[in-house]
């Protein structure tokens, strides 16, 4: 028989249905008795609608974020009840049925609707309850509204969607792996894949031109404001290619996002590029927030023979700020604080006054001649105050400085929060020297192509040896990474030869792509946006765990499923392990 009532989301209850009955189904948000007149808030995925009845029999034993279904008559609020907080707020349903589907307890870990201020544990442990929450839920919305826009985007790129393996092999690309004990095969173990690196490598060698798939990616490490341990990328390869032709794809599915889901302002095309040494020179990081208007100088000319010993011979760099001379000695104690927080020995800083002289402990140091350099290099002028950073180690004086630049940025309010920055960073060094080790170790991704290729590499200064890689960058997060790859046997040999690993562990490590290499492997790059943060970007969070539906804790930790747990000696036996 044909029901006479029409079933509708609580959200979209509106005038169109007054005097018609409405079926509803949803989670009981707050019940409230006013003097016999009872009032229910149910919500829905779409929204909240007010159910309204004198027959307290309806409602009893009714416990908040129960599920219940209700019928009635929509019927117009008085214009005093009006709630404009609600889509739904001129009207409300008269109760003819309810219907109890799920009961909840009656006491709840916490208030839904006001999850996001309790701990993060807490609300991880009832994340059921965490996602009815109006703010929690839209992030996954938009989350799966953000992969269908990617996947028509790469579609329409002409790129084929290609799932590749989530068990494999270990691979050493520079994060700890999650390894798996193999029943079958006693003493070995697959491995959770950090990227889909290899793979999509060789379905270049496999001839595919234009690859991507949204990749899951697994790394076994400290869990961070922008780190999971399990995340989630936009993977993407492109064979016969240039960095450029990369760039372009890349430039466009960033730009064309985040002008999709933000009315903010977004760097236009084609996104600033800056060389990795510059970015570490002028911003102190290789992931700069340009919002930021300030700039680090290196200034450490002016102080080779200078009488202020903790400059002398030091790698010094300044940050000049104009119109701060005449803020409270307090303003500045605060400054030195924060560089005392950040294990800083000290932070030192001049005022220009007004007769063009310095005001500050380290001028007693100065000549005239270095005054003059001083107001030269650093643009100083009346009113201006520029900070100083000093380190016998240019990386840890450029660090330092990077971080006393944001910090200057946010305590000045500086940056611009309706914008979003793009630039990308390239030419990254291919080496680094480890300190500790006492050898070369590669600085990014140990498969990117060195800059002039094999005779690039018998360059026999390894410390300027750039390789063909990128980052993606905005406000000051690392958005992608990407590297036209080294596809050539010889090069490849080389490389690893510098960092101490002969052609055997290319032959053992990297058997896949040693091997496939030698079958005419065409030229070829990508790069990898990450999906979680660009939604943390678009909305707005301090966290990757704010955007994915089960996060882990910032601890590692299945707060809900109680991960890791442990496994039963039996199931250790099936493996081979033994608990140590």
């Amino acid at each position: 028989m044909k029901t006479k009532y029409r079933t509708i989301y609580c959200g979209k209850v509106s005038e169109e249905e007054l005097g018609k009955e409405v079926r509803i189904a949803g989670w009981v948000e707050n019940i409230r008795d006013h003097g016999g007149v009872i009032f229910v808030d149910i919500r829905d995925e779409e929204g909240t609608v007010q159910a309204v009845s004198n027959d307290d029999s309806i409602f009893k034993h009714l416990t908040r974020e129960s599920s219940v279904t209700i019928t009635g008559t929509v019927r117009k609020r008085s214009e005093d009840d009006y709630n404009p907080r609600l889509k739904t707020g001129t009207v409300e349903i008269l109760v003819s049925t309810l219907e109890v589907l799920g009961t909840s307890l009656n006491e709840l870990p916490f208030e839904v609707m006001s999850s996001t201020s309790v701990s993060e544990d807490i609300r991880l442990k009832y994340r059921y309850l965490d996602l009815r929450n109006e703010k929690v839920h839209s992030n996954i919305k938009l989350r799966s509204e953000l992969l269908k826009f990617l996947r028509n985007k790469m579609d329409t790129l002409g790129f084929t969607e290609v799932q590749t393996p989530i068990i494999t092999a270990s691979s050493p690309e520079g994060a700890r792996d999650f390894i798996i004990p193999s029943r079958k095969f006693k003493g070995k173990f697959y491995a959770l894949p950090q990227a889909p690196q290899v793979f999509k490598e060789l379905l270049m060698v496999g001839g595919f031109d234009k690859y991507y798939q949204i990749a899951p990616c697994f790394r076994d490490e400290d869990c961070r404001s922008d780190r999971t341990l399990e995340f989630y990328q936009l993977d993407f390869e492109m064979a016969f290619v240039s960095e450029e032709d990369v760039y372009e794809i890349g430039e466009e599915v960033f730009y064309e996002t985040f002008k999709h889901f933000s009315d903010r302002e977004i760097s236009p095309r084609p996104f600033r590029r800056i060389s990795y040494r510059d970015a570490m020179l002028k911003y102190g990081t290789d992931k700069p927030d340009l919002r930021n208007p300030l700039e680090i100088q290196d200034i450490s000319e002016l102080f080779v023979s200078s009488e202020f010993k903790p400059f002398r011979g030091s790698i010094v760099r300044s940050i000049t700020v104009d119109g701060i001379a005449s803020y409270p000695n307090s303003w500045f104690n605060e400054v030195v604080d924060y560089a005392s927080s950040i294990g800083m020995p000290g932070i030192g800083y001049l005022s220009v006054m007004e007769d063009n002289t310095f005001k500050g402990p380290i001028d007693k140091f100065l000549k005239e001649e270095d005054r003059k350099l001083l107001m030269e290099k650093a643009n100083l002028k009346v009113g201006s105050v520029v900070f100083f950073i000093a380190d016998r180690k240019e990386l840890v004086a450029a660090k330092e400085a990077g971080m006393i630049r944001a910090y200057l940025g946010n305590k000045l309010d500086l940056i611009d929060k309706n914008k979003y920055e793009f630039c990308i960073i390239n030419n990254f060094p291919m080496f680094e020297y480890d300190e500790q080790t006492h050898k070369y170790e590669f600085c990014h991704n140990p498969f990117s192509m060195p800059h002039g290729g094999l005779e690039g590499l018998d360059n026999k200064d390894i410390d300027s040896i750039l390789a063909y890689q990128y980052d993606f960058v905005c406000n000051g997060n690392e958005m992608a990474s990407g590297a036209v790859r080294n596809h050539d046997i010889k090069c490849l040999e080389k490389a690893f030869s510098i960092v101490g690993y002969d052609k055997s562990v290319l032959e053992t490590r990297f058997a896949s792509l040693y091997n496939a290499f030698q079958f005419g492997a065409p030229p070829h790059a990508g790069m990898a946006p990450g999906i979680d943060r660009m939604l943390m970007l678009l909305k707005d969070e301090p966290n990757l765990r704010e955007v994915q539906a089960f996060p882990m804790s910032v601890s590692g930790q299945d707060m809900m499923m109680n991960s890791p747990s442990e496994v039963t000696e039996e199931q250790l036996r099936e493996v081979h392990i033994k608990i140590r």
